[in-house]
């Protein structure tokens, strides 16, 4: 099975958040479904332009670029970034005009684990799917080192920051913050990040699919 029928990805809207490879989900993703329909990479937050891929950063661009590519990036340029911020077509537009539009609507700041403030994340109200990202490179290492915010991740689990993340703290945020479909729980490439997404899929009550995206090996744990 490919990873789009692996993570379920239906025509319309999906939102990715999380850390530990979002990005290069949305990429992957995007690749596997460009070869037999049109899809759109955008943010609701920033993200850096995908490398490689034509880019429309205005309504007219993204209509010139349209009937040529199957595989589209749109975003707002952020001054002084290089990044780019949500498109300036609405979501439920970018949906009619594309088969698939997936969307990167947390940030992690690079780090493999990731807790939520208030305003986190912005997921489209057009989402019919929000896949987290769990990177397994954070297990084991202390919470203040591999989370983003982690003393709300700290408070969220119980624990304190500088307590080790493990699959039990990562499910107690999870399950706090309720804010998925489905887990895709990444950076699984160790017999041991295996055995902790195993141990992390097993006290979670949704689909969980583990694996690697370097290696592009998947397996599903439901």
């Amino acid at each position: 099975m490919t990873l789009t029928q692996l993570l379920d990805i239906r025509p319309g809207v999906t939102a990715v958040i999380g850390g530990g490879g979002k990005t290069t989900l949305l990429r992957t993703l995007g690749e596997e479904l460009a070869e037999h329909h049109t899809v759109l990479l955008c943010t609701t937050t920033k993200i850096f332009p995908f490398p490689d891929l034509p880019c429309a950063r205005t309504a007219a661009e993204l209509g010139a670029l349209r009937p040529s590519h199957r595989l589209l990036c749109a975003g707002t340029d952020v001054p002084g970034t290089g990044k780019l911020t949500a498109p300036d077509l609405s979501m439920a537009a970018l949906a009619e005009l594309f088969d698939y539009v997936l969307v990167e609507a947390d940030g992690a700041a690079r780090h493999p684990l990731k807790a939520h403030a208030p305003h986190e994340p912005v997921i489209p109200p057009e989402a019919n799917q929000t896949i987290c990202v769990v990177g397994a490179s954070g297990f084991g290492r202390p919470i203040v080192q591999a989370v983003h915010r982690p003393e709300r991740y700290a408070l969220l689990a119980g624990v304190p920051k500088t307590a080790a993340a493990t699959p039990e703290t990562e499910a107690a945020v999870l399950a706090a913050e309720g804010l998925h479909d489905r887990v895709y729980v990444n950076q699984v490439e160790t017999p041991g990040a295996l055995a902790d997404a195993r141990a992390l899929a097993a006290l979670l009550e949704c689909p969980v699919l583990v694996g690697s995206l370097f290696r592009k090996e998947y397996v599903p744990c439901w």
